[in-house]
């Protein structure tokens, strides 16, 4: 049987734990060709890099597993490593981006980068996935993610993800055993609010910086179980469930679309 071709990328750059993580639990799946962001690129969502040259490096190559840098964001990761693939005559079979260090759930999909690299893989009709660790500690505890993590991935490559459509997957911060299940959900209703904060640079210059604090909108906290209902991704993390959200690339509002086509006047 031929191996899967495996692309890896994600926000936190090469230095983060989980994207090494993420490297060693794909080899059982195939060959693995990481790309990922030279600096921290969180928060980037799909932006690419413009008029301004990106250097990219090779850090190590092996059987079965290469690691290259890039001076862009996830999404150039992304294209840069559709190049390395085309130029060799084939396609990678599957994207994941991650592990995330924090949720990746409520807006935070309208944000990440993480998950602006598996909607760059949409469009190239790659299967795209992203995991994400409901923790920004940089020795997070990854356990979770790989007990829970190949039994995902399995169900993915075995039942298939549609086109233009990618997986948004966040874990819970806690050890495995205290998990309370996996469910799949939508994106969370919420926003982050009074972002900015004032200080004072190092010069004694007014200046601001982010911070913020998220406000739920969510109107219950029931966790249905799954076939009984959806619920927000965010408040399913944080009651300690994993959570699924499928995320289709094509974010038209349909029945909004035939409202103004039936009622405007245009």
């Amino acid at each position: 049987m031929e191996q899967r071709e495996i692309l890896i990328t994600n926000d936190d750059s090469i230095q983060a734990r989980g994207i090494h993580l993420l490297a060693k639990m794909m080899r059982r799946y195939g060959n693995v060709t990481v790309v990922a962001p030279k600096e921290p690129q969180s928060a980037k969502s799909a932006a690419l890099t413009l008029r301004t040259p990106m250097y990219l490096e090779t850090v190590s190559e092996e059987a079965g597993l290469r690691i290259f840098t890039l001076t862009g964001t996830p999404a150039d990761c992304v294209k840069m490593g559709m190049r390395i693939f085309l130029e060799e005559g084939r396609r990678p079979d599957l994207l994941m981006s991650g592990i995330n260090h924090g949720t990746n759930a409520s807006v935070a999909t309208v944000y990440s980068g993480t998950l602006g690299a598996t909607a760059e893989g949409c469009i190239y009709d790659v299967p795209s996935i992203g995991f994400s660790l409901d923790s920004h500690d940089p020795e997070a505890d990854f356990s979770v993610v790989e007990r829970f993590g190949p039994q995902l991935l399995e169900e993915a490559l075995r039942n298939g993800i549609p086109k233009g459509t990618y997986l948004n997957i966040n874990f819970p911060d806690m050890a495995p055993e205290c998990v309370k299940g996996i469910r799949v959900t939508r994106m969370g209703r919420g926003r982050w609010v009074r972002e900015y904060d004032p200080e004072t640079d190092a010069e004694g210059r007014p200046c601001y910086v982010m911070r913020g604090v998220y406000e739920n909108l969510e109107k219950s906290a029931e966790i249905p179980a799954n076939g009984e209902g959806i619920t927000g991704d965010y408040m399913a993390v944080k009651s300690g469930y994993i959570t699924i959200t499928p995320v289709k690339l094509d974010s038209t509002d349909y029945a909004f679309a035939d409202t103004i086509s039936q009622n405007w006047k245009l």
